[in-house]
């Protein structure tokens, strides 16, 4: 850690805050409302990058002259919207800025990551037909035990993993899926430029990995990750299901959309 990121309280003037409302009759912000703008606005000019080390709670209590309890709950909800970390008896962190992929339509990871200017890397790990199981035959609308066919890849952002994706695709509208050469084009993006799909279903849970998982993903088996599940369906069939699994302090899972409710891309 730079000396610059260690700099004390009293090195940084915050704002002036009134409490009085302003003018047009809006209210003024609730104390810790205002630690946590000046805080985010911070972190948002650069002034406080990655990792920087915020001023401990009795040196923000004495900066803006209110109640511990204010500034702990500032930096509680701070740490809630991932802005910052804290860890016990060291301090509180500005956190690193996780990748976020939209929940709106069917990313390409692949581009994701090239946007960001970083390599990217798939590990094709299996290509098989096997038999669905009860949970993957109510998925795909197949009988259970019928032939399907099942993808794993690991997608790697500076050959770090970021996502797992383990996915089953029917036979029945996709019949040529295992013929492709997925080390050219991933299975995901196989099937969005080959397959026309008319609805999408996406559901996010925090679930912990397996051992097996957790491997592959070189992360700790006590930490959490984000499971994505994917649906696509082609004129009421369903073409396609996949778990894309995210080690939750690497990804994030996220979209912006109007008001009208329509997304907003780009």
């Amino acid at each position: 850690m730079t000396a610059a990121s260690l700099r004390k309280a009293s090195d940084v003037r915050p704002p002036v805050f009134k409490t009085a409302a302003p003018a047009g009759g809006a209210p003024a912000l609730a104390l810790y409302e205002q630690v946590k703008v000046f805080i985010t606005h911070k972190i948002q000019d650069g002034s406080w990058p990655a990792g920087h080390k915020l001023p401990s709670e009795s040196e923000l209590v004495a900066q803006f002259g209110v109640a511990r309890m204010t500034v702990n709950r500032a930096l509680r909800e701070l740490v809630e919207q991932g802005r910052i970390v804290r860890a016990a008896g060291v301090g509180s962190f500005v956190a690193e800025d996780k990748p976020q992929s939209t929940l709106l339509q069917i990313a390409n990871i692949a581009s994701e990551i090239r946007a960001r200017g970083h390599d990217y890397r798939c590990e094709f790990l299996v290509a098989e037909r096997v038999a669905a199981s009860p949970d993957v035959a109510v998925w795909l609308d197949l009988r259970p035990g019928e032939s399907v066919f099942h993808a794993v890849c690991l997608h790697l952002e500076n050959e770090v993993p970021v996502q797992l994706e383990d996915r089953y695709v029917n036979p029945r509208v996709v019949p040529d899926f295992l013929d492709q050469d997925f080390s050219v084009l991933p299975p995901s993006e196989y099937l969005v430029r080959n397959v026309p799909f008319d609805q999408i279903e996406h559901v996010v849970d925090a679930v912990l990995p397996s051992a097996e998982q957790a491997e592959r993903l070189d992360m700790a088996a006590s930490d959490p990750c984000l499971l994505l599940t994917r649906r696509t369906w082609t004129r009421g069939v369903p073409v396609t299901v996949v778990r894309c699994l995210h080690p939750a302090s690497r990804y994030r899972l996220g979209s912006r959309f109007r008001s009208d409710g329509n997304p907003t891309f780009g």
